[in-house]
C-alpha cells in the first residue's frame, strides 16, 4: 500500500490520455483552443500501460482517465479494455464530455466501468454554446439519457460560473428528481490557460450550498463516500443525489487519495502543484521498473500537505494559468 509523508493512502490515479478537445469550454481554454503538445512528447499507450502496470504493483487500484476528451485519441477503447486488464486495478472511472461517447455505452459496460462522469454545465442549449462555443448539446443530452438507460452509475460535472450558468443550478438539481444520478457542482478554478476569470471567487461551496438550501429547504445532508472531494446532498424524495466540490476552496486536501498523470508524463501529486518529474523522459532515458519505483516514492515522500501549500511552492513566477486540459481533467 502506497502513503504519502502525512500518512494518507494514495491508491488513486487519474490518467489524462490527451490535452486535445472538441470544445473549447470558457473555465477550461480560450476561445482560440491552447497549444497542444505535439503527439511525440504524449505518452504512449505502451508506456502508460506500464506505467499503471507498476503503480497497481504498488497500491493503486483505482483508475480513471481523463483528458482533454478521451476519446479524441484513436483507439481509446481497446487500450480502456488493456488497461482493465492489468492486475490490481479494481475500479475503473471516465470522465468526458459526452460528444464522442453516444453509442458506446455497451462497448463502456464491457470493459468495466464503474462509473461515468459527465461534463454537462447547463440544460440550457444556448448557453451550452456560450459555454463551450460549440453547438453538442443534443449529443451530449444523448449521450446521458444513455447512461442512465444502460445502468452505469453517473454523474453530471457542472461547473458555477457567476455570469455564465447561474440560472441552471435548480433545473440541473432537478434531474436528480427523475434521474438517480449525483449532479456535482464544482468550484471554478484558474486552470483555464489564462488565470482567474474574478477578482474573488464568489460562487464558493458555502454559497452554492446556501443558493440550494434556500430552494430546497429540507435538502438533507448525506454521508460522503471515504475519500469523497464533494459535500453531498439529497432532496427528500429525490432518486439522486446533490455534491458540491470545494475544487478552488479545497477543503478536501486532508483526505486526498489521488495522484495525476499529464498526456505528457508529468506527476502531479497535486492539482495545484507545478508537476514533480517526468515519467516519460525516465522511461525514453532507459530507467527500470525499480528506478521508477524509486521515483514514485521519493514524490509521494515530499507531497504537499495541501493545495495551498503545492501553490505556494510554485513560486511567484509560475502562477497558476495553465488549462485543465493540460493537467488532465
Amino acid at each position: 500500500m502506497l502513503y504519502d509523508n502525512h500518512g494518507r493512502l494514495i491508491n488513486y490515479v487519474r490518467l489524462a490520455v490527451t490535452d486535445r478537445c472538441n470544445l473549447r469550454c470558457f473555465y477550461c481554454m480560450p476561445e482560440e483552443g491552447i497549444d497542444y503538445i505535439p503527439r511525440k512528447e504524449l505518452l504512449s499507450y505502451e508506456e502508460m500501460e506500464r506505467v499503471i502496470a507498476l503503480l497497481a504493483s504498488m497500491g493503486i487500484s483505482k483508475l480513471r482517465i481523463t483528458g482533454g476528451e478521451p476519446f479524441v485519441r484513436k483507439g481509446m477503447l481497446e487500450f480502456m479494455q488493456r488497461l482493465s486488464d492489468i492486475e490490481g486495478i479494481e475500479q475503473m472511472h471516465l470522465t468526458t464530455n459526452g460528444t464522442l461517447t453516444k453509442g458506446m455505452v455497451p462497448d463502456l459496460k464491457r470493459i468495466g466501468f464503474k462509473s461515468i462522469n459527465l461534463s454537462m454545465d447547463t440544460l440550457d442549449k444556448e448557453r451550452f454554446f456560450q459555454i463551450t462555443r460549440r453547438d453538442y448539446f443534443d449529443t451530449v443530452w444523448q449521450t446521458f439519457e444513455e447512461l442512465v438507460e444502460g445502468g452505469i452509475t453517473t454523474k453530471i460535472n457542472a461547473v458555477v460560473m457567476e455570469g455564465k450558468n447561474i440560472d441552471d443550478l435548480i433545473p440541473m438539481a432537478e434531474l436528480t428528481k427523475k434521474y438517480p444520478v449525483n449532479v456535482r457542482f464544482i468550484e471554478e478554478m484558474p486552470f483555464n490557460g489564462e488565470g482567474s476569470h474574478y477578482p474573488t471567487l464568489e460562487w464558493n461551496s458555502r454559497k452554492i450550498v446556501s443558493y440550494l438550501k434556500d430552494h430546497y429547504p429540507d435538502l438533507e445532508k448525506i454521508p460522503d463516500p471515504k475519500h469523497s472531494t464533494s459535500a453531498n446532498y439529497k432532496v427528500p424524495g429525490y432518486q439522486g443525489s446533490i455534491g458540491v466540490i470545494a475544487a478552488f476552496s479545497r477543503s478536501f486536501c486532508g483526505s486526498c487519495n489521488r495522484i495525476r498523470l499529464t498526456p505528457q508524463g508529468m506527476l502531479k501529486t497535486c492539482l495545484y502543484d507545478n508537476g514533480v518529474f517526468n515519467i516519460k523522459d525516465f522511461i525514453r532515458n532507459g530507467a527500470t521498473d525499480e528506478e521508477l519505483k524509486g521515483a514514485f516514492l521519493s514524490a509521494l515522500g515530499n507531497r504537499a500537505k495541501d493545495g495551498f501549500e503545492a501553490e505556494r511552492r510554485r513560486g511567484f513566477d509560475r502562477p497558476v494559468t495553465e488549462s485543465m486540459s493540460t493537467i488532465g481533467g
